[in-house]
């Protein structure tokens, strides 16, 4: 070995190990990611529980709408993986979680309702939507959607799924169709109530052959089991006042889907056993949107395959 191959070599390994160095600092200085939970006043009648995962630097905005039986801990798993790269917000609607549950005289708990809350949350949290993506499922899809033929500018992309935008009873769960009318819907509201128990262990399983079946975080369950019944009103409740009124705004949401100006993608559980696929396709159609149909999967892609959420957000900021 030359004399002079041994300082060149030396130099080598002290750059390589500057190198390592330099990237295990830079990897421990990376703030680690934190969902803040707090609340927010959007009047006299309605204050939001919110989860917010900052980024002082983000590509963009996220904000998650849950389904029922679900809180706002249904995302945050999702919220902090993606809280690399945006901000992300989450909430819980009125009647669930720890947000407000006013009487039915005050608030309705309709679709059209919700809209209303949604707006207001994303102007008093400050929220620029020319780079915001809406994920909403189940209960929260139709609310942004609603929003959306108001407001086209109000998101870059509304994703959605595992709704029904459309008046379809035929497409729904038996015990979802009898809540849209009396006096059945009624004896839905008493049913859902008394088995709470099996809605909060079970909703999420059901459809699912057992060796697709999933558990979620004891998180979760312990946050949909307190806020189950925060307040007088149950999201039992809040469930059955929503659908009182969801046939009137589906149908005006129907009726003014031409109007729809905001990109639109739809995902759908292919094992949705609670809103059929075909409800997807129709609207997806309808509404020249884009498809993706989750084979496997059922009512809660969120829940049961996370890193496809991630996937779909993710997707949308291209």
């Amino acid at each position: 070995m030359s004399r002079s191959f041994l300082p060149r070599l030396l130099a080598s390994v002290l750059v390589l190990g500057a190198l390592i160095a330099s990237g295990c600092a830079h990897h421990a200085n990376k703030p680690v990611q934190k969902a803040e939970i707090g609340f927010i006043k959007l009047d006299s009648d309605i204050s939001l529980r919110t989860m917010v995962v900052h980024n002082p630097s983000p590509r963009g905005t996220v904000l998650f709408l849950h389904g029922f039986p679900e809180t706002l801990y249904a995302w945050k798993d999702i919220a902090l993986t993606l809280g690399d790269d945006y901000e992300v917000h989450a909430i819980d609607w009125p009647g669930y979680g720890l947000s407000s549950r006013p009487t039915a005289d005050k608030f309705s708990y309709a679709p059209r309702d919700y809209a209303r809350v949604l707006k207001e949350y994303i102007r008093k949290a400050g929220i620029g939507t020319s780079k915001l993506t809406i994920y909403a499922t189940d209960i929260g899809a139709l609310p942004a959607l609603l929003l959306a033929l108001e407001e086209p500018d109000i998101a870059r992309t509304i994703i959605v799924g595992d709704f029904a935008p459309f008046n379809r009873p035929r497409y729904m769960y038996e015990s979802l169709q009898s809540l849209k009318s009396q006096p059945s819907a009624e004896l839905a509201r008493v049913q859902l109530n008394k088995n709470r128990e099996d809605v909060l262990q079970n909703a999420y399983r059901r459809g699912l052959a057992r060796e697709a079946q999933f558990d979620i975080s004891g998180e979760l369950k312990d946050d949909m089991s307190r806020g189950w019944s925060h307040g007088e009103m149950t999201s039992a409740d809040a469930f059955y006042h929503y659908y009182l009124h969801f046939t009137r705004d589906q149908e005006y949401f129907e009726a003014n889907l031409g109007r729809l100006k905001t990109p639109v993608k739809v995902v759908w559980g292919e094992k949705d056993i609670y809103i059929n696929k075909d409800m997807g396709i129709e609207f997806a159609e309808k509404a020249h949107a884009a498809f993706t149909l989750l084979h496997g999967v059922g009512h809660y892609p969120h829940l049961q395959d996370p890193q496809q959420t991630v996937a779909e957000i993710r997707a949308s900021f291209r």
